[in-house]
């Protein structure tokens, strides 16, 4: 079965996460993704963390269509193996495509593959594509239809456009880090690349919104993304909390600024997670650890109230869960449906008997490291199921068959743009 996108053609010359992750979000639900990589290494988090070789393909391989012993389009060994953890998870399903963009021949080849694309999304400097004539205002006279996606730190306008931006920056720049860590401690960045994500996460509904409005119009446009915009507009509470009162938020450590309680807290055997949101929580929470008067105590009362006695409430609490092991604390709220779980590693993460009726870990075919298992997309469509048909690529992989298929190349054409570093 075709995922819900399936017909949808997006040329992706972005690189490392917050573009990848946006184009296989959208591969995933049936886009078909040519990533446009530079032939001399390819996307840079191909060489971020420890790489894993696969198994040498014999000369009969196949991969994608094609054997490994064709003149034309066959892997090198250093397209075979060298690839990182960091690059699976953000380019499953997509064809890699390698081309050489600084040269005439390489732009030439984008711009066709251009007027054949629904959507095409890039993180490069501002105004850096346009010297390749590759920019929206060149791209939209090929193809008025285009949906277009500049991914970028500050964005396209403003004083620091011109700007780099790394998650980990626009997380302190972007005010995150000021509120993440230990109260008395040093700011702290999220344990991913959190800025990165969500801006992946939103370009993915703009685009989506971008299609819906095409469909209607039979106009494409253009979408400026910024990962510090993104940034600022995911504050959420914190943000609205400060222009509400001009008061700035500060570190809370894992509590949470407007709900008590909501914290780690310490059982006899270790931390567990309480999450109470209300009242009704609350009471029963109490019940259940023996201490039932404190719901009625005008001190706790009321959310309002836990907040202004919360280290005393919190101490008074942690009284009764050092009494007994977090596995018995988490059976009982349980019993009342009073949120709380266990502090998991990754590790007890991927044992979590949820994962496997979820089916959240999956194994997908690589051409050369066999199966390899991933995080599966956590969108479940009850018409158009998510398949999972292609592991992230290797370098090139799909050059010749994107080529052939899309804009009807010959085998000498590409012999001869191989043999000029064009592709």
């Amino acid at each position: 079965m075709s995922g819900p996108l399936a017909g949808l053609k997006i040329l992706d010359l972005s690189r490392v996460l917050a573009g990848p992750w946006a184009t296989q979000v959208l591969a995933d639900y049936g886009a078909e993704v040519w990533k446009i990589e530079n032939p001399n290494g390819g996307d840079d988090t191909r060489k971020w963390g420890e790489t894993y070789s696969g198994q040498t393909l014999d000369e009969n391989a196949v991969v994608d269509g094609r054997s490994n012993n064709q003149s034309n389009g066959a892997l090198t060994k250093d397209q075979q193996g060298d690839i990182t953890a960091y690059y699976l998870s953000a380019n499953r399903g997509k064809h890699s495509i390698t081309i050489d963009i600084k040269t005439h021949q390489g732009q030439k080849l984008l711009q066709e593959l251009a007027k054949k694309a629904d959507i095409f999304v890039e993180n490069f400097k501002v105004g850096n594509l346009a010297k390749y004539q590759l920019d929206y205002q060149s791209l939209r006279k090929l193809n008025p239809k285009l949906i277009y996606c500049s991914i970028t730190g500050f964005g396209q306008t403003g004083p620091y456009a011109k700007h780099a931006g790394y998650d980990v920056m626009i997380q302190a720049s972007a005010g995150l880090m000021s509120v993440t860590g230990e109260k008395n401690g040093v700011p702290q960045k999220t344990g991913v690349a959190i800025s990165d994500l969500m801006t992946g996460m939103y370009a993915v509904s703009a685009i989506l919104a971008a299609v819906i409005h095409r469909n209607k119009s039979g106009r494409g446009q253009y979408i400026d993304l910024a990962l510090f915009d993104t940034q600022v507009g995911w504050l959420a509470n914190q943000g609205m909390s400060y222009l509400l009162t001009d008061e700035t938020p500060t570190r809370q450590g894992s509590t949470h600024p407007n709900i008590v309680p909501y914290q780690p807290v310490n059982c006899a055997d270790g931390l567990i997670i309480l999450a109470v949101g209300n009242d009704r929580q609350f009471k029963d929470c109490c019940v259940q650890l023996g201490i039932a008067e404190l719901a009625d105590d005008e001190r706790f009362d009321t959310n309002n109230h836990r907040i202004a006695h919360h280290d005393l409430l919190i101490e008074l609490m942690e009284e009764k869960f050092q009494t007994n092991s977090c596995r018995f604390w988490m059976d009982k709220l349980s019993e009342v449906q009073v949120p709380c779980g266990p502090i998991n590693n990754i590790k007890q993460v991927f044992e979590h008997p949820q994962i496997k009726a979820r089916q959240t870990k999956i194994t997908v075919e690589h051409p050369t490291m066999g199966g390899i298992n991933q995080v599966a997309n956590p969108v479940k469509f009850s018409e158009t199921a998510i398949e999972y048909n292609k592991a992230a690529p290797v370098l090139g992989e799909d050059t010749d068959a994107v080529l052939k298929a899309r804009l009807n190349f010959k085998p000498g054409e590409l012999k001869e743009l191989r043999r000029l570093g064009v592709i």
